[in-house]
């Protein structure tokens, strides 16, 4: 292969779309490409807010002055996006040697070794990561915790960040037993931030089962806002060593962002002997974070809101932003998501806040139909008349491209999903000037 999008379609290939859980393959990959960091590493595991967790992380390091690796997935536009090395998405031709590099490793023993397309390619930014002399590695799980690739890495400190249900099919219909996946990324005598407000008691279990350092939101670490010289837009924080008061809010938007906030500020007290930060690399952290597609507001008319809410958690925190926004007239949704979700959950927390609805196909066998959510929207309740509607698209920039001819300069748009809904729209405004 002489191009990064041949590796994509080969990584596509030879491996089979169904879930195949389970450490052993790719930890067999990773011991004979001897990967292993001596920098500190977090692992951030959770059901909602790991990428911003990810990305305060990330920006209060960079603001420090460290060299800093963070991948994410999925991406949204480039698969660029999952690798960034000081901030920045790594280029086509950074990756290629660590692709063929992996491909040796598998082959090595004369049987290839199955890897998923998202086994194969973490062990591509794992192996640019160990030949870049990083400071600090951040890594987000991708499904779960305990069978999840990202695991066979030991993290000095790990963080999970909300619990909620998804991926039922994977993990268990219950928070517990969603919670017990999860808790697995913990580490014996490491720092294991966990900043869902109520826990389940099986995360709690197992952090002592193992004697992990166990940080609790509400227990080990808490933010206040706090009332500045003209209102309230300042909060702080309190951790075992680390105080701060006076903070801005972040760049990031949300209700839920101060606590995502927080978990990044405890888990960086827990390291604070290996990666000690100054206040102001906290504050310029804050204020510099950028990350897509997470209750991202655009500016000019219609407002333009992008969301990657793909379950009920997600959904209920979107739904509470929009009412915090000013008035619109009509709201706009464009939706489409992966039909093992809970649409259903999703529908119930936005249909109040949604007049039209353009919902469309994904370019993927795992997305439910548009045919499919306009059922249940149905089933929900939601009829057509003068002021509300129904619509199918057969692709996310189709539906956008409607909806931004039918709303009116006051109204707004959201877009929410998969990120493969956003994704396609954030590729069609590229295309198009507002």
């Amino acid at each position: 292969m002489q191009s990064l999008s041949e590796w994509l379609e080969y990584l596509e290939a030879i491996h089979p779309h169904e879930m195949e859980f389970g450490l052993d393959r790719v930890t067999t990959v990773k011991n004979r490409l001897g990967i292993e960091f001596e920098c500190p590493v977090f692992i951030v595991g959770g059901t909602n807010g790991k990428g911003s967790t990810c990305a305060f992380l990330e920006s209060i390091l960079l603001q420090a002055g460290y060299k800093v690796g963070l991948h994410t997935s999925p991406h949204l536009v480039r698969f660029n996006e999952r690798a960034r090395l000081n901030g920045q998405s790594v280029d086509d031709d950074a990756l290629l040697e660590h692709f063929e590099a992996v491909e040796a490793a598998r082959r090595a023993d004369g049987i290839p070794v199955s890897l998923s397309y998202f086994e194969f390619s973490l062990l591509v930014i794992l192996r640019l990561f160990q030949h870049a002399r990083l400071d600090a590695v951040i890594l987000e799980v991708g499904l779960g915790g305990r069978l999840d690739a990202v695991n066979c890495i030991d993290a000095d400190c790990s963080i999970i960040t909300s619990i909620d249900l998804d991926h039922t099919e994977y993990l268990g219909d219950t928070r517990e037993k969603i919670g017990w996946e999860k808790a697995h990324i913990f580490r014996t005598g490491r720092p294991a931030i966990c900043s869902d407000p109520q826990p389940p008691q099986t995360v709690i279990d197992y952090a002592r089962e193992i004697n992990a350092d166990l940080r609790l939101f509400g227990r080990d670490f808490n933010y206040a806002a706090q009332k500045g010289p003209n209102n309230w837009q300042q909060w702080g924080f309190r951790g075992h060593t680390l105080r701060l008061s006076g903070l801005a809010y972040p760049a990031l938007r949300g209700a839920n962002q101060l606590l995502n906030a927080s978990a990044a500020l405890a888990a960086l007290d827990a390291l604070r002997d290996r990666l000690p930060i100054t206040h102001q690399a906290v504050r310029n952290g804050f204020a510099l974070v950028d990350l897509p597609g997470r209750f991202q507001t655009l500016p000019g008319r219609p407002t333009i809101v992008l969301d990657v809410a793909h379950n009920p958690h997600a959904a209920a925190a979107l739904a509470d932003n929009l009412d915090h926004m000013g008035f619109h007239p009509y709201t706009w949704a464009v939706f489409g998501c992966m039909k093992d979700k809970d649409i259903a959950g999703v529908v119930r927390h936005m249909k109040d806040r949604i007049d039209h609805w353009i919902v469309t196909d994904l370019p993927t066998p795992r997305a439910a139909r548009a045919v499919d959510i306009e059922r249940v929207l149905r089933e929900a309740g939601v009829q057509d008349d003068a002021d509300h509607s129904v619509l199918t698209r057969e692709n996310a920039a189709s539906a956008f491209n409607y909806a931004r001819e039918h709303a009116g300069e006051n109204d707004r748009i959201v877009v929410f999903g998969s990120f493969v809904t956003v994704g396609g729209v954030m590729q069609a405004l590229a295309r198009q000037p507002r």
